[in-house]
């Protein structure tokens, strides 16, 4: 990093675009803020991944050679990189375009022509983990064994806000007051069993799409076939194996929010 002040301690931000004029407007309207590296290409990004590794990338989608498109797959493809933020900013405000964006991994989509405090805020809030912290996930765990949900609380709560029910009874109570973002359920309960609850939640306005998982100690075919067929997104079999059930709350979670933020994004125009 030649050149390079080791004592400034400013976020390291890569802009990458083909315009020179977005780049120096840009890099302009943050350089009080955050160190940024400008890129007009693939290769210059990578060229400077070599020496720097950045807190966030920004990207332009319609570039010449190498789209943006592209590009977040390069990133995305080495695991040295993966993990490095990934945002937008485009002139396409077209739902296939917002979408591709997301599916592709992309933390958030920004639209030119954009104003200094949108921009700032949404950079703002990637590198801040109070806010993050705050819209952390929300999974309601529901089970009629304690110890399972203290277990469930245990694994999850580093990344998300566990809220717990042990009388599955009390699901629609429970759902008038918190949204949850996944619904965690055990499949055998003596009053009401899991499988009798997705009915519930698919009748709880906002809850048409939200994932479920089960929590099982059956492996017949019939009764995952029975909770697949409800709409599950997947199953844990118990003993629960803590690594197991956060990889699976993870991919769950992340496909869910990452479809409301697509919609989210897209009811702004």
């Amino acid at each position: 990093m030649s050149g390079e002040s080791v004592s400034d301690a400013r976020k390291k931000i890569i802009y990458v675009d083909d315009v020179s004029y977005a780049l120096i407007m840009v890099q302009d309207r943050l350089k009080k803020h955050y160190k940024v590296y400008p890129a007009q290409s693939a290769v210059q990004l990578f060229e400077i991944l070599d020496s720097v590794i950045p807190d966030l990338i920004i990207l332009d989608v319609n570039m010449p050679t190498v789209s943006g498109y592209d590009i977040i797959k390069q990133i995305k493809d080495v695991p040295f990189y993966a993990e490095i933020p990934v945002m937008f900013l485009t002139g396409n405000k077209d739902r296939e375009s917002v979408v591709k964006c997301m599916q592709l991994g992309a933390v958030d989509v920004l639209f030119k022509p954009i104003t200094d405090s949108v921009l700032l805020e949404a950079i703002e809030y990637q590198f801040d983990p109070e806010k993050q912290k705050a819209n952390k996930p929300i999974v309601l765990a529901v089970d009629d064994n304690p110890s399972i949900l203290r277990s469930v609380n245990e694994a999850l709560r580093e990344r998300y806000t566990v809220l717990t029910l042990s009388n599955p009874e009390m699901l629609t109570e429970v759902l008038k007051k918190v949204t949850p973002d996944l619904f965690l359920l055990d499949l055998n309960m003596p009053k009401v069993s899991g499988l009798e609850l997705v009915p519930m939640i698919r009748k709880s306005k906002g809850h048409e799409e939200t994932p479920v998982v089960f929590l099982t100690s059956e492996v017949k075919n019939d009764t995952v076939f029975a909770a697949l067929g409800l709409g599950a997104g997947d199953y844990i079999l118990k003993p629960v194996d803590d690594d197991v059930l956060r990889e699976k709350i993870a991919v769950q979670t992340k496909n869910y929010i990452g479809l409301r933020r697509i919609r989210s994004i897209l009811s702004e125009f």
